[in-house]
């Protein structure tokens, strides 16, 4: 079948989309065209998904190589630090960086001034070390974390990334060193989001195990945005890597029981 050049452009854009989805979440270096709009900014969201799957089968790669070798405690540690290379503790950043805002600030002018600061304070710290050891423990409890490394790091984008649809985005001023990539989610970008998500899941669990994963999900996202709306009325870039890396943690837990 033959492609017209409309179709060639489609497809050339959804790519750009792709790859620009790929440099924001991770380090993998891509090729880029040189000017990047708004537009295509916030429609690189409907592969945010995507790229949690990405970043899931090379934790999974680089665990089933390392356990070939080594102690299973190894490995994991291993796999955990390729994730935060190949993303550069993106998400990581996002969650210390909420709880000192959160923690530390009593008005939404202080815990927005205190979440963009670059230094890391003591409610940060504490909340990146108790997340690392429970993502340690959590996938050394699983028989084997292949599965979670993969559904984990999909499923835990897409709730962080479906904040964006209903949510407003508290603006930070112009010295913020993150903004998110996306102010908006239309309705096509959520619908790919969530069909992402699904199609992982039914590859990987029971159609009961899905239904029983996606309402607890569903009822822990409303809780995320009642506490982001409640501290700020509204997300920042800093709440949706909270959201993901929370969600992450969630679905190691709920494999677990």
């Amino acid at each position: 079948m033959m492609i017209n050049s409309t179709q060639k452009e489609s497809l050339q854009e959804e790519k750009t989309l792709l790859l620009l989805a790929i440099s924001f979440f991770t380090r993998i270096p891509v090729r880029l065209p040189a000017e990047i709009t708004p537009v295509q900014l916030n429609k690189a969201s409907r592969y945010f998904a995507l790229v949690g799957l990405l970043v899931g089968f090379i934790c999974s790669l680089v665990y089933m190589v390392s356990v070939e070798y080594l102690p299973k405690e190894i490995a994991v540690l291993i796999a955990m630090a390729a994730s935060l290379l190949v993303t550069g503790a993106f998400h990581e950043d996002g969650w210390a960086d909420v709880w000192d805002g959160f923690g530390g600030g009593w008005s939404i002018e202080q815990k927005l001034n205190i979440m963009k600061d670059s230094r890391l304070g003591t409610y940060g710290a504490a909340a990146l070390f108790i997340i690392l050891l429970l993502k340690f423990q959590s996938l050394m409890a699983l028989a084997s974390p292949v599965v979670a490394f993969i559904l984990a790091n999909t499923l835990s984008r897409v709730v962080a990334t479906s904040l964006i649809y209903d949510m407003s985005y508290v603006a930070l001023d112009a010295t913020s060193k993150v903004k998110p990539l996306a102010q908006h989610l239309s309705n096509m970008s959520l619908f790919m989001l969530l069909l992402t998500g699904l199609l992982v899941s039914l590859w990987l669990l029971s159609l009961g195990e899905c239904i029983l994963l996606f309402v607890i999900l569903f009822l822990f996202r409303a809780l995320l945005a009642f506490w982001f709306n409640r501290q700020l009325g509204g997300y920042t870039g800093d709440c949706l890597g909270a959201a993901q890396q929370s969600s992450e943690i969630v679905i190691y837990l709920i494999l677990l029981i």
